[in-house]
């Protein structure tokens, strides 16, 4: 897919260019690191803050390229000023329970809570408004119309009434207390995956003894220095830190609540563990021609997936899970399968490096979580889970997909898909040599992103690549995933390339959520300034609804909201361009808004960007720092 511009800069309007403009530097956008290595270069100054307007040197551009590692969270809150959970949901005529876990360091006094509580943000809670009932009660940042000022919840029963009667949670897809004990005690029923595992195993060995150590040594292997693992399939990149994290993709947060199946269902007795499912009786899905968002890690949460549902996108998929995360039962992990009741078509992307625990959470998935599909990543980049053979890894690794696609797709009564690169290195092309195998293995649906594991983003995604593959993979349907940002890409990708069964789209999305909307009404949207406002107001209520509405709640929701805009900036309004449409590849030259708000939302600078979250979620609370994934974003 070719750009309209070989310049790299997108053409704006004479009027709109603001010529001459002097970036300076926000010092408040740099780590503290940053700031002392800066001052070392430059000892001549009497001051540690070098001069903003004076050109830098060699030393300072090494310093201010490339991007922020092992970057820490923005907030972090204290239990001693927080209240305990026992006493933030109580009404007028319920006592204060005591505390269940006497190591608790939070406050179990309300009075001595309200004296310290922070000033709430608004006067309407958007959870109070759609549920009736707000389940963070006295420590709601929005909490002044369901609280009394003792500090006791009040209940719209009509409205909570209603809420209770829906059939099963909105967000589902929890591990429940009973199953993540099971998981972590090794108590978790897997003869149906140890079945399976044995007949594919490359090397069967002579006794079950010889095969469990087998097992147990691959379960063993580790990514040492990965924790906060942030791959998108935009901007996939990573912070790093000295910590390990045991391979197999994410897990995820869940509630009690919400709807799991626990044990084996009661009942006749089935062959299901003794006759496996063929391949032409699993369940089907119709892929062609449905718009799918990428799983992008960190900005692709369930608040963002509720967006892009409400423009019309078709297919979803969770952000990138660790599957030896998720059998060892962390909540944190499980977080990244949760799914909201909008998504109809839903799956969730695994990561692993080999058959053992890709198998056995592939089993786990199915049945204890609500999914029509999983994915298996064999595209990230990242070099630690590169190295341990995982992600775009696994592509050199072929007799080891192999058993990993075959005893997935075996285990699962849903599709098994798979998301791949064109190779791993830049100029050697490998997926045109798997493409026709994944269908024969048992994969249903086969995405291509244009780009090798080197390439990361540095080059235009290869469609003519992607068509040729597709040819090779048929019958098994492929979808191309790589510089989609208007409906007249997305035509493009799909008309002259037929054999493509439709398109992934990753950055586009991030860029402007509003592209599905574009593609399926064959339009330009010129979106208002007030149009897009609304937008991040609508995914901040999501995010309350999500994360919570009070402080930790808010927090969070500030810090997804800033990591997507820094994407959502580079957006450039269609009535600003001289030629429509806009290219991934293209950067705006300085230019401002048709009003401010406009202005305000087309700056790379971070700080800018804090100022938008101020206006959605308040002021950012003491000691709050957000440090841009990009240094680049440090500028003003």
């Amino acid at each position: 897919m070719e750009s309209g511009n070989n310049s790299g800069f997108a053409a704006i309007k004479p009027e709109f260019i603001i010529a001459n403009h002097e970036r300076t530097l926000a010092l408040e956008c740099l780590s503290e690191d940053d700031k002392k290595r800066l001052a070392d270069v430059d000892s001549s100054k009497d001051s540690n803050e070098p001069n903003k307007h004076q050109k830098l040197n060699n030393g300072q551009r090494r310093i201010l390229k490339g991007q922020n590692k092992a970057r820490p969270c923005p907030f972090t809150r204290t239990p001693e000023t927080e209240l305990c959970s026992s006493a933030t949901d109580l009404l007028e005529s319920d006592a204060i329970p005591e505390c269940s876990n006497p190591k608790c360091r939070f406050m179990h006094s309300i009075e001595d809570y309200l004296k310290l509580k922070p000033a709430n943000i608004g006067s309407t809670c958007y959870v109070y408004s759609i549920r009736g009932r707000c389940p963070w009660g006295v420590s709601c940042r929005f909490g002044s119309e369901h609280t009394t000022d003792s500090g006791r919840n009040i209940i719209n029963e009509g409205v909570w009434e209603e809420h209770q009667r829906k059939p099963q949670s909105e967000t589902i897809n929890s591990l429940s207390r009973d199953i993540q004990f099971k998981l972590r005690k090794k108590k978790y029923d897997f003869d149906k995956s140890e079945k399976i595992l044995l007949k594919y195993s490359k090397n069967k060995p002579a006794d079950k003894k010889c095969d469990q150590k087998t097992e147990d040594k691959e379960e063993e292997k580790e990514i040492k220095g990965l924790e906060n693992l942030e791959v998108k399939n935009s901007e996939e990149t990573s912070d790093e830190k000295n910590v390990s994290v045991k391979i197999s993709c994410s897990t995820s947060n869940s509630d009690d609540k919400d709807i799991v199946k626990n044990d084996k269902p009661s009942g006749c007795v089935t062959d299901e563990d003794v006759i496996s499912i063929r391949k032409e009786e699993k369940k089907k899905i119709d892929w062609s021609g449905k718009l799918y968002l990428s799983p992008l890690t960190t900005v692709g949460n369930l608040p963002f997936r509720r967006i892009c549902r409400d423009f019309g996108v078709d297919i979803t998929c969770g952000e990138m899970a660790l599957a030896t995360s998720l059998l060892q039962g962390a909540f944190q992990e499980w977080a990244l399968v949760k799914r909201h009741s909008s998504e109809n078509l839903f799956g969730v992307q695994l990561c692993g490096n080999n058959p053992y625990v890709m198998t056995r959470c592939a089993q786990l998935l199915q049945e204890q979580a609500v999914v029509d599909f999983v994915d298996i990543n064999l595209g990230c980049p990242i070099e630690l889970i590169y190295q341990q053979g995982a992600g775009s890894g696994l592509l050199r690794r072929e007799r080891i997909l192999e058993s990993v696609v075959r005893s997935m797709s075996e285990v699962l009564t849903v599709p098994l898909t798979v998301k791949l690169r064109t190779g791993v290195s830049n100029n050697k092309n490998i997926a045109h040599t798997l493409v026709p195998k994944f269908g024969e293995w048992g994969a249903s649906l086969i995405t291509l992103h244009g780009r090798s594991r080197e390439q990361r983003y540095t080059r235009l995604a290869d469609w003519p690549y992607i068509e040729e593959c597709a040819k090779l993979a048929k019958p098994t349907p492929l979808f191309g995933n790589g510089d989609i940002l208007s409906f007249e890409d997305y035509e493009n990708a799909i008309k002259n390339h037929p054999s493509v069964a439709g398109a992934m789209i990753g950055r586009g999305a991030l860029i402007k959520p509003w592209i599905f909307t574009e593609i399926k009404e064959r339009r330009h949207w010129d979106i208002s300034s007030s149009e897009r406002f609304d937008l991040l107001k609508k995914y901040v209520n999501y995010g309350l609804e999500h994360w919570g509405s009070d402080t930790k709640g808010v927090e969070n929701t500030r810090r997804f909201l800033l990591e997507w805009l820094s994407f959502l900036h580079r957006y450039i309004p269609v009535g600003i361009l001289e030629h429509v449409p806009q290219h991934m590849n293209e950067r705006p030259p300085f230019y401002k808004g048709r009003d401010e708000m406009e202005t305000l939302m087309a700056s790379s600078n971070c700080a800018d960007w804090v100022k938008i979250s101020e206006q959605l979620l308040g002021p950012v609370p003491e000691g709050f720092h957000f440090l841009p994934k990009h240094k680049a974003n440090s500028w003003k």
